[in-house]
């Protein structure tokens, strides 16, 4: 799948981030502190969000806001002693212990009409909640796709969702060996993709989630994960071995073209990386959302949204947040994206579905056809649990690992344990 820092497209928007970074420098660190009057400060790191400020600015007479990127938002809490303060906060891996201490809350918004919660999807709400108090919104999201080819659709489950287990029997189904043994055709191996084995690891009650600088899982939900692949190898495609020489040989390829070549049934990824590819080269290619129990787990990376504790200029921030949540905007967003052809370098709202459902539900398939009838229900949204501020450096050096390791067919021995390289990891970021 194209990535988006190597799209010429992307080069504008990080453009835009360096003009309104400069704006920040001119004219809002200069300002005087408490000064209602003032420009919002958003920190982010979505590079996108650049565009929206200055439509909003363009579309203000009072309030103005400007940007400061943070590449590590979540570790850039609290601002240090001579930074500047931010007021708004957008971004991934906000919902963690210290959520409190690093956001006013929100509840104020939803009265007089300003706000209407009942707009947003209400699983995503409730995970920006904390003692029952609105600490953060959440502004978009993405969920986990398996990708085939148009011309393999009778192969398919009718449906909008499959199960790991349809996957596997359907992927079984499609596998070819020549003479010599060796697969010429193989559906889909649960050991091409790391972020497949974790999501299977969600869908199977894993619970990864916080405490402290680590985090806890359920250890009999991941041992059972880890049998399940295994014994899911064993069965369709013979050995992690086999997996492995078939993707050496024939998956060097972007995903879609990797099942539009029709060796093999299956390739796996997210709405983001699927909808960021441009429609012509998705013309062939057709999706399912990934469930079990007829829950699909939404991605860890839920992009938030809060005010933050300290804001200097609660006034503008309040009003840009109000402005962002509107349908309204973010119609006019997605419509900006579509006129400035900025959708074939990144997807919907923030890198994501937008958190609105009218918005998600109306308004995408506008521009994203594969969509139409193919969304899926509010109450089929399983939010994830809080994370650490260094979630993705944990779960690259701990979880991902291990299931590579633990769920090879020939390693049943000697795999290190999770909680050996949590112990590794913290010596080396303590």
């Amino acid at each position: 799948m194209p990535v988006l820092k190597n799209s010429p497209v992307s080069a504008r928007l990080v453009s835009a981030f360096l003009v309104t970074c400069i704006l920040v420098l001119s004219g809002a660190c200069s300002s005087r502190r408490g000064a209602s009057d003032h420009p919002a400060v958003i920190w982010t790191d979505r590079p996108e969000v650049a565009s929206y400020v200055e439509l909003f600015n363009a579309s203000q007479d009072k309030a103005k806001a400007v940007v400061v990127y943070k590449e590590r938002l979540a570790n850039s809490l609290p601002p240090a002693k001579d930074e500047q303060r931010p007021d708004v906060i957008i971004g991934s891996w906000l919902k963690n212990g210290h959520i409190k201490k690093n956001f006013a809350p929100l509840n104020p918004l939803f009265v007089k009409g300003q706000l209407d919660p009942s707009t947003l999807y209400a699983p995503l709400l409730e995970y920006g909640k904390s003692a029952g108090r609105q600490y953060l919104l959440p502004l978009s999201f993405n969920l986990p796709v398996v990708i085939f080819s148009v011309r393999n659709a009778s192969l398919i489950p009718d449906s909008y969702m499959l199960t790991p287990d349809e996957i596997r029997d359907t992927a079984a189904a499609f596998n070819v060996k020549n003479s010599h043994d060796i697969y010429t055709q193989m559906g889909f191996a649960p050991s091409w993709d790391s972020e497949f084995l974790y999501t299977v690891a969600k869908l199977n009650g894993a619970h990864f989630k916080e405490k402290a600088n680590t985090f806890i899982w359920d250890k009999d939900s991941l041992d059972k994960t880890v049998r399940y692949i295994r014994e899911w190898t064993e069965s369709a495609n013979t050995s992690s071995a086999a997996e492995q020489d078939f993707a050496f040989k024939y998956l060097y390829t972007p995903k879609y073209r990797q099942v539009d070549s029709g060796r093999c049934l299956y390739a796996y990824g997210t709405s983001a990386s699927l909808f960021s590819v441009s429609y012509d080269q998705l013309g062939s290619i057709d999706f399912r959302w990934l469930q079990k129990n007829e829950h699909i787990p939404v991605e860890d990376n839920i992009v938030m949204a809060g005010i933050y504790r300290r804001s200097y200029n609660n006034g503008p921030a309040k009003a840009f947040v109000l402005w962002l949540f509107q349908e309204s905007t973010q119609k006019a967003l997605l419509e900006r994206a579509a006129s400035m052809k900025l959708h074939s370098a990144d997807f919907g709202i923030a890198g994501g579905f937008s958190s609105v459902r009218e918005v998600t539900e109306r308004g995408f398939p506008l521009y994203y056809r594969t969509l139409l009838g193919n969304l899926p229900p509010e109450n089929a949204l399983q939010a994830p649990h809080s994370f650490p501020t260094r979630w993705t450096s944990l779960k690259d050096r701990t979880i991902i690992p291990y299931l590579e390791e633990a769920v090879r067919t020939d390693s049943r021995k000697n795999v290190q344990p999770i909680e050996e390289r949590i112990n590794s990891w913290s010596k080396q970021f303590d």
